[in-house]
């Protein structure tokens, strides 16, 4: 079923914001830690909520509630999101665009005041709730497109496909980074609104199920909590770790994101050591465990939106390596080591001044945690989305 409503007439729209409501399109499923846009829209969707907003998120049938998630969904609903279900086939390279279009037609049909699409790719869709008068917004989670695990054939053209519509449809586009604003104003000369991530002070664990799984106690490893995809780096991380001197384990912890040959390369450029530990998806109190108990995290990425796992680890106090990218520069400004982008050799040399150098360590992470959670927090990235729906249906 495509859960088809009758549109809502101009009246209901116009009853203020106190009864505003908006479609949540693009995601996989709600409440989730499996991806970046999944990890937003957990956070942000009850802010959204307590704000009087009433918020359905559009799941992928194909997806569902897990880990710690199981048992927080109760009639439907999380923390007060509406979650109904995009009928979608269960197919690597069709399930999104599927679900998209379903999401898409759902929330056209549905009353909603707002439309918002999460990612380039589910903004094909974006022309058909706009064609029946909606309002829509876009947020660019990063340019996809990009990235190497959707290659230069069908897939990488279909979400520049989908970036177009955006531009021309969405009322409003939001980015997470300034990187993103200056594409689109020098690309498509279209303004755009710059509303960053944000972070919740987390709570540290001491080392318990980490041990027991994976044998890690507290300061014994470096990490990298990402999805395990060519643009994140991980190999590069691999090739310098596996050149240095350390009695340090790396920790890579993450799945597969339609990437089944780059996780077969990664893993084969480290099957010679046994010092590098793949946990696989992890959440909850493991990956909480992770998180605290770690002597340096990394993120070698050469491309990224706004990385939530960057914000997580300087949260927790971490020291952090990280690419000298803009996207992550311009967040942890002196609170990280940067290493030149893409560059094994000074990824290698600064990792190893690193784990020689426990000062140094010391050094980086001191006032991390204030840092960030000072500059970046969910509530105010809710005020700011709210502030933009308001001004999108004075339009």
């Amino acid at each position: 079923m495509l859960c088809l409503a009758e549109p809502e007439d101009k009246a209901e729209r116009e009853q203020g914001d106190k009864n505003m409501k908006v479609a949540m399109v693009g995601h996989k499923v709600i409440p989730s830690r499996r991806g970046g846009i999944e990890n937003v829209l957990t956070s942000l969707c009850p802010l959204l909520v307590e704000k009087g907003i009433d918020v359905t998120c559009y799941n992928r049938s194909s997806d569902k509630v897990e880990n710690e998630y199981i048992g927080t969904v109760k009639d439907k609903k999380y923390k007060g999101v509406t979650l109904k279900n995009a009928w979608t086939i269960n197919k690597k390279g069709l399930s999104a665009m599927v679900a998209s279009f379903t999401a898409a037609i759902c929330a056209t049909f549905g009353k909603y005041d707002i439309v918002h699409f999460h990612a380039e790719g589910p903004c094909a869709a974006m022309w058909i709730p706009k064609m029946f008068g909606k309002k829509c917004v876009a947020t660019v989670h990063g340019l996809d497109w990009q990235r190497e695990k959707w290659g230069k054939g069908f897939a990488s053209k279909y979400i520049k496909f989908g970036e177009k519509v955006m531009v021309k449809c969405a009322d409003e586009i939001i980015v997470l980074s300034e990187s993103a604003r200056e594409y689109f104003k020098k690309t498509y000369n279209r303004d755009t609104v710059l509303i960053h991530n944000g972070i919740d002070k987390p709570n540290k664990k001491e080392a318990d199920e980490i041990t027991k799984i994976y044998g890690l106690s507290k300061g014994d490893y470096i990490c990298i909590v990402s999805r395990l995809t060519a643009e994140k780096g991980v190999h590069y991380l691999i090739d310098a770790y596996n050149s240095i001197k350390t009695n340090k384990k790396l920790v890579i912890a993450g799945d597969t994101s339609d990437t089944d040959e780059y996780v077969k390369m990664i893993k084969q450029k480290a099957s010679g050591n046994p010092d590098i530990i793949f946990t696989g998806f992890i959440s909850g109190d493991v990956l909480t465990e992770i998180y605290s108990n770690a002597y340096v995290v990394t993120l070698p990425s050469d491309i990224e939106g706004m990385s939530l796992s960057l914000l997580e680890a300087l949260a927790y106090g971490n020291a952090v390596l990280c690419s000298d990218i803009p996207e992550n520069t311009l967040v942890t400004e002196n609170k990280a080591i940067h290493f030149k982008k893409s560059n094994v050799e000074d990824l290698a040399e600064k990792l190893q001044s690193m784990c020689d150098d426990e000062e140094i360590v010391n050094e980086i992470k001191n006032g991390a945690d204030e840092f960030i959670l000072s500059k970046y927090n969910w509530n105010d990235v809710a005020n700011a989305t709210f502030d933009l729906y308001k001004k999108v249906l004075k339009k």
